[in-house]
């Protein structure tokens, strides 16, 4: 394009050529036709996203992301640095990020078609439509015309990612299950899970399996692991001494966060840690004394001098498989958001997040029992053995309101059967959490319960397996 007499090419040269020759009256799009929507997005749009997921977060970690949310709305209206709301988009949800980048285009499409003319230097922050819009004049720059513009852009944003957020349920920060850290995520963060789902894809046999090895080395070796478990999203590890953990060197092998609780630790990889597991199981099977350390204390000698009987795996004399209650997400009881059942004191079983407003019942048996508040019931198998199934968390105080009992106590119930009906919208915005445990009561030393399903469940698939022994 020609400025004052000369040829000048590339968007911002033309702006900037514009700028300083004064018998320009009005900039032109040429020199700003890929900024311009940038002030809408990073003013307005995304701040409204960073509404829309407070508002969506669960009341006890709204004043934990709230600070969060804020520092990076200021941050991305007042300089343009979006990244840690983009990428906690790409990160949990990236169905918002790519109904973003449409919004995005059409932002510098309008922005094009009503002759906003805003240079930049660096991104599209209120510092920049400081010195090179409002200070350049109106008349030159059409600015004004951002604010109603980025206000509906605001508007849309905050109404539309509330409602899918809530709709589909996504994991935004603020939304977390159990103890998970409430975050926002950058493009380390990204990159970094990236990299774990292509060590994961390719890692096929154990021993070359360098993951493996550094995640038991940031565990404290293999002498000091006891026990390996995971649910949808994390690793659950439990470690002899909990102080020679290394959560630095678990976060280098791709982990967006490690949780320490004494002797339990979670570290969370995300959607590929079934496969983590798994090699790091067959890893420690294959390494058994990796550290040349002793046995741990707990093998004392009576427990070597022990009748070889005795010392062998238990056969059960029957086993009973329990289907899930709901669709949803299939989690470790100890990710259950509630102390009380996260910590097994009402039995041991799995923790369901409900994707859908019905439960049924996980096998054949008797309705013991209905709580007069809707919210839970228990089951009687044959042999005597209890079932509880508690829909959320704390939601017996509702006192009923969102549920409707199917049955009632005494009756004969088929898996499959609907025990309960309840609005999960109602229970999501008025409880702790929809979190469902799903427990066998029963903890008489003759039933051991053992997790079938992590993950995405359906309602009748297999979930608990409970091994009952003779006494």
């Amino acid at each position: 394009m020609e400025v004052a007499g000369t040829m000048v090419s590339g968007a911002q040269n033309i702006f900037f050529a514009q700028l300083a020759d004064p018998t320009v009256t009005h900039f032109s799009t040429a020199g700003t036709w890929c900024f311009t929507g940038e002030f809408v997005l990073y003013i307005f749009a995304f701040p409204g996203a960073a509404l829309a997921m407070y508002q969506a977060a669960k009341p006890e970690r709204k004043q934990a992301v709230g600070g969060l949310l804020l520092s990076a709305a200021l941050t991305s209206a007042l300089t343009g640095i979006t990244e840690p709301l983009e990428f906690s988009f790409l990160f949990v949800a990236p169905v918002l990020f790519g109904i973003s980048t449409v919004f995005a285009g059409l932002a510098y499409m309008l922005c094009y078609l009503l002759n906003i003319t805003v240079g930049l230097t660096f991104s599209g922050g209120l510092l920049d439509l400081f010195m090179f819009g409002i200070l350049q004049g109106n008349d030159k720059t059409s600015w004004m015309l951002i604010i109603p513009l980025g206000l509906a852009f605001f508007a849309v944003y905050f109404a539309l990612f509330t409602f899918l957020i809530k709709k589909f349920n996504f994991a935004t920060p603020g939304r977390e299950e159990g103890d998970a850290e409430t975050k926002l995520y950058t493009k380390a963060d990204y990159n970094a899970r990236k990299e774990g789902e292509k060590v994961s894809a390719t890692a096929d046999a154990p021993e070359g399996d360098e993951r493996s090895v550094q995640i038991t080395a940031g565990l404290g070796g293999a002498a000091n692991i006891r026990d390996v478990d995971c649910c949808a999203t994390r690793l659950r590890v439990t470690v002899h001494d909990g102080d020679k953990v290394n959560e630095a060197e678990l976060k280098a092998t791709g982990a967006a966060g490690v949780i320490r609780r004494g002797e339990g630790v979670q570290v969370v990889y995300g959607p590929q840690v079934n496969v983590i597991k798994t090699n790091l199981e067959a890893y420690l099977a294959a390494r058994p004394a990796a550290d040349g350390a002793a046995e741990p204390e707990a093998a004392t000698k009576a427990d070597s001098e022990q009748p070889a009987e005795a010392q062998g795996p238990r056969k059960p004399v029957a086993t009973v498989t329990l289907g899930s209650p709901l669709t949803g997400e299939a989690l470790s009881i100890t990710a259950c958001p509630d102390a009380v059942f996260a910590q097994k004191m009402m039995g041991d079983g799995a923790c369901v997040v409900p994707a859908t407003g019905e439960l049924v019942a996980p096998c054949d048996a008797k309705v013991a029992f209905v709580f007069d508040t809707k919210h839970a019931v228990g089951l009687e198998l044959p042999d005597g053995t209890g079932i509880l199934c508690h829909v959320g968390i704390d939601t017996v105080k509702l006192g009923g309101k969102g549920f409707t009992a199917c049955v009632a106590q005494g009756d004969e119930v088929k898996r499959g059967d609907t025990l309960l009906t309840f609005d999960l919208d109602y229970i999501r915005e008025n409880a702790p959490s929809i979190s469902t445990p799903v427990l066998v009561t029963t903890t008489d030393g003759k039933h051991e319960v053992r997790q079938l399903a992590f993950g995405r469940v359906n309602q009748g698939d297999d979930l608990l397996a409970v091994d009952i022994y003779e006494a």
